[in-house]
């Protein structure tokens, strides 16, 4: 006898999660939809802070996420912020980008990343493709050799800011932090803690303004403070490790007395505390060593390593509400230049035995 068996299959039917969208959030926070879209857009003129703290945190709390391309095609806006970087394999970048990110993200706005490892003809290719793509705004950690790029662009009437590297403060509307007033504290602080000679290990300094402040800091302290022959700057190629070690070896060999290192960035400082590692140094008794960036490692590296730790984040989030104010006000009369206060960390590797 032939059995015919039917397998029957249970069709389970999944309910797809409800998108959340505006009414939900001002149902929750209390508000009208009205005062939402107001939010959204950044218009804040007849808002109370509390209302924009209580819209803000419920946007998180319900993930919303406006609907890009609807809000573009009412503002007649693309929603797009490009944003280019020198060296995005740098932490420090990644913590800038992330408060551009998030503060656009506020708004609706997406980011476009673009990475020119420090290549100015590079970053020229991307400045000229702009000409192109339909974006509200740039972002710029640049080279400092595009300006007259750059003033085109704003001339079309797309709004640039430039990040931490500052390329014309009387044209560009700049975020950076106190590079100047921090390398000369600190540097005064290595030679009141003892240490009879310093040495700013510094890459290429070029047109990039935070490497030029901070080399004439060091420069400035130490005139005031030490003789000629008790302070030297080494300019570095990081992928060169061989000029590196000379560099190294001649400050410890040339120099006598107590000796202290500045590396003028976080790449900077990791290239010199790996030969100090390579060589069995001690830190501070053969070398004190400080420098730029307090990443995570600089206090879990015996003794602990004195850094300057910037607010890398919120220079990319002020960054990023200095344009969308620029996108949504247009160019003001006057360009805003902040400067953020970085902190010096102190740690053993800068207390001289």
């Amino acid at each position: 006898m032939l059995v015919n068996r039917f397998l029957k299959e249970e069709v389970i039917y999944i309910k797809p999660e409800k998108k959340i969208v505006i009414d939900d959030v001002a149902k929750k926070v209390g508000v009208s939809k009205s005062t939402v879209s107001r939010y959204l857009n950044g218009k804040f003129e007849y808002m109370s802070q509390k209302t924009r703290k209580n819209i803000e945190k419920v946007i998180d709390e319900l993930n919303y996420k406006p609907n890009s391309i609807a809000r573009s095609l009412k503002l007649k806006k693309s929603m797009l912020i490009q944003v280019i970087i020198a060296d995005l394999t740098n932490p420090f970048s990644s913590l800038l980008i992330k408060g551009v990110d998030d503060e656009c993200g506020k708004y609706g706005y997406n980011v476009i990343i673009a990475n020119t490892n420090n290549d100015k003809d590079k970053e020229r290719e991307y400045l000229l493709s702009l000409t192109s793509k339909n974006i509200d705004g740039l972002i710029i950690n640049g080279t400092g050799y595009n300006g007259k790029l750059l003033k085109d662009i704003l001339d079309q009437g797309i709004p640039v800011v430039t990040m931490d590297r500052i390329i014309d403060d009387n044209i560009f509307d700049s975020v950076t932090s106190n590079n100047y007033d921090m390398t000369f504290k600190t540097t005064n602080y290595l030679i009141d803690s003892g240490f009879e000679n310093v040495a700013l290990f510094t890459q290429h300094v070029d047109k990039i303004s935070v490497r030029i402040e901070r080399e004439k800091a060091f420069l400035d302290a130490c005139n005031n403070k030490l003789n000629g022959s008790n302070f030297n700057v080494y300019t570095i190629d990081r992928h060169d490790t061989g000029s590196v070690e000379l560099d190294l070896f001649d400050f410890l060999n040339n120099y006598k007395g107590s000796k202290a290192i500045f590396a003028i960035n976080g790449v900077v400082l990791l290239n010199v505390l790996q030969l100090i590692n390579k060589f069995n140094l001690k830190i501070p008794e053969d070398v004190g060593i400080c420098g730029y960036d307090n990443w995570g490692w600089a206090s879990l590296i015996s003794p602990g390593i004195t850094t300057i730790s910037q607010p890398s984040y919120d220079i990319g989030m002020t960054s990023a509400k200095i344009l969308l104010d620029r996108v949504k006000h247009g160019k003001g009369e006057q360009n805003t230049c902040i400067y953020l206060n970085s902190k010096l960390e102190i740690r053993e590797s800068t207390v001289p035995k």
